[in-house]
């Protein structure tokens, strides 16, 4: 929990400060190191961490290193670092020569955004053309930060790390495929699907619908099966957190009335946490109820509105968002899964609040 937190922090840092970092050497400073410090490491000692340490390779004199994680007096992960606007994929050579002049276990190529983790599982003592893990600071995933935690100062072993690494490589891998197939499907795969529940000849017109349709298809079951979890995620929470449900307020020169939390607040809440994920950690999007409307805020701040969610009226859903000059707009749906449909207008809200 507490590297989890750490990496929370860190994302929200690299978010308000990317664009004020100019070199490469101000990216290492505000995101690299914190980023080290997270995983428990001392970066101002030498016989932990070593800046541009000497890679010499055969003949060729002066290659450096930006850092080298140190273990028993040799290195063991090797970082490479650039400016946090860098492409990664021109610089992959150049930590390839420095993971074989250092013997290091493990090489990380970063512009303190996006980090790529390579090590030896083709070839020994020669780096792997094919990270086995990627990840965008700002948009971790808690499986991810599971495989982070495995290179921090007190978890750190090798057998563990290789042990999965391997898996790690592959996975990553086969879900670029199946993005690549979901996004644009190929002829081949199209027709694989469509033989099954159609019987006609492929023309180019049912060829081009079945790949459109072949999207849609995907795109709604990946909804269905989020929108299963939610459900899940808020099951538990009900039977975890009862006391929460329903809330008592006294009116002054009434009767004390009920704010009752419903199950398609609470679905839209879950719904709207998985969406704000890409920006912020879970933990940051709080709800709040009243007797009219439900208020998703941010940071348990009510200046920090996210949205508003109208639902007292069952066969009346609305959603409300307010614009940065506090127009509000309230808008009709049919079902919880149609606020995934505005997506983008709740990250780019939660946006001007980091």
């Amino acid at each position: 929990m507490e590297l989890k937190n750490s990496l929370s922090q860190l994302a929200s840092r690299a978010s308000q400060l990317k664009d004020k970092l100019m070199t490469e050497e101000a990216t290492k400073n505000a995101l690299i190191m914190p980023f080290l410090q997270a995983l428990g490491y001392d970066v101002f000692n030498p016989l932990e961490v070593v800046p541009e340490m000497d890679c010499d390779i055969n003949k060729k004199k002066g290659e450096k290193i930006d850092y080298a994680i140190i273990k028993d007096g040799e290195p063991i992960i090797v970082i490479e670092c650039k400016h946090w606007q860098q492409d990664l994929d021109i610089h992959k050579a150049q930590l390839s020569r420095y993971f074989v002049a250092t013997k290091a276990k493990f090489g990380i190529l970063t512009n303190g955004i996006e980090y790529r983790v390579y090590t030896d599982l083709v070839n020994p003592n020669l780096m792997d053309e094919i990270p086995f893990l990627v990840f965008d600071i700002e948009h971790l995933r808690d499986s991810q930060i599971e495989s982070i935690k495995k290179f921090s100062k007190e978890d750190f072993d090798i057998e563990k790390i290789m042990g999965s690494a391997n898996e790690l490589k592959y996975m990553t891998e086969l879900k670029k495929l199946i993005k690549d197939i979901i996004e644009n499907p190929t002829p081949d795969f199209v027709k694989s699907l469509a033989k099954n529940i159609y019987s006609g000849k492929f023309t180019e017109n049912v060829l081009t619908q079945f790949s459109e349709l072949v999207r849609k298809a995907a795109a709604s079951y990946i909804n269905d099966r989020i929108a299963e979890r939610l459900n899940i995620a808020v099951k538990t929470a009900e039977e975890d957190q009862k006391q929460t449900d329903t809330q008592k307020v006294e009116i002054p020169g009434s009767k004390k009335q009920e704010i009752v939390t419903t199950q398609e607040e609470q679905e839209a809440y879950y719904t709207i946490k998985a969406i704000l994920r890409a920006k912020v950690a879970g933990e940051r999007v709080f709800m709040r109820d009243a007797m009219s409307y439900c208020a998703i805020i941010l940071d348990d701040n009510n200046r920090k509105n996210i949205c508003r969610l109208y639902f007292n009226n069952e066969n009346n859903l609305r959603i409300e968002f307010v614009d940065a000059d506090g127009n509000s707009e309230r808008i009709h749906i049919d079902s919880i899964d149609e606020i995934y449909n505005y997506s983008d207008r709740l990250l780019s809200i939660v946006e001007r609040y980091l």
